[in-house]
């Protein structure tokens, strides 16, 4: 559509703000359950945002997609390999840290440092799976490494207080650590999760 296609501004309208963007979808159950099969609609929805996967030299290297989850409980429970608090009482951060495994290691050591600062503390790490093998050579050169942290308040904090708390640790994390251990967090919280994929 050419801006000379648009109605003119009037009331909130502005023709101004109109700009292609990238896709969304939607997928929930009216009631408040989770399920599985609401995973499921969702990365297929995912799946048919051709757009979202947006491409360019390399057919197999896109601009990233994403999918937000509410917190696994029960499947986080069954692959970490220490004990996890009360559902709501403990945070779970997606962490893109440095791909050099030394970095890595350094970056995890300065998170800790930072979480233990703000009166936090770290219950844990968990690696990711990941399959890289339908990634093109552009995006394999700058994957980095996926890891989970688990964190909890050492003095009780749960639901969105705890958000609170750790949104501050993941700021200072994101700006104070050195560019060899830079790291990014698409999601630290104890209410929701974002797997996402660059």
């Amino acid at each position: 559509m050419h801006s000379n296609d648009l109605p003119s501004a009037h009331g909130l309208y502005d023709p101004r703000f109109e700009h292609d963007a990238c896709g969304v979808s939607f997928v929930a159950d009216i009631q408040g359950r989770a399920s599985h099969d609401i995973v499921a609609r969702g990365l297929g929805a995912l799946c048919n945002m051709e757009h979202r996967g947006a491409t360019g030299a390399e057919a197999d290297t896109g601009d990233g997609a994403g999918v937000l989850i509410q917190i696994p409980d029960r499947f986080l429970r069954a692959v970490v390999e220490f004990e996890l608090p009360a559902r709501g009482a403990y945070a779970v951060g997606m962490a893109f840290l440095p791909s050099d495994d030394v970095d890595a290691e350094k970056a995890q050591a300065s998170i800790e440092s930072i979480v233990a600062d703000e009166g936090l503390a770290v219950l844990g790490w968990r690696s990711v799976p990941v399959d890289p093998t339908t990634l093109g050579q552009g995006a394999r050169a700058v994957m980095p490494s996926f890891r989970q942290v688990f964190i909890v308040d050492p003095r009780g904090a749960t639901g969105i207080d705890l958000d609170r708390l750790v949104f501050v640790a993941r700021k200072r994390i994101e700006h104070e650590l050195p560019s060899e251990q830079r790291t990014y967090f698409p999601s630290l919280s104890c209410r929701t999760l974002i797997y996402k994929g660059m």
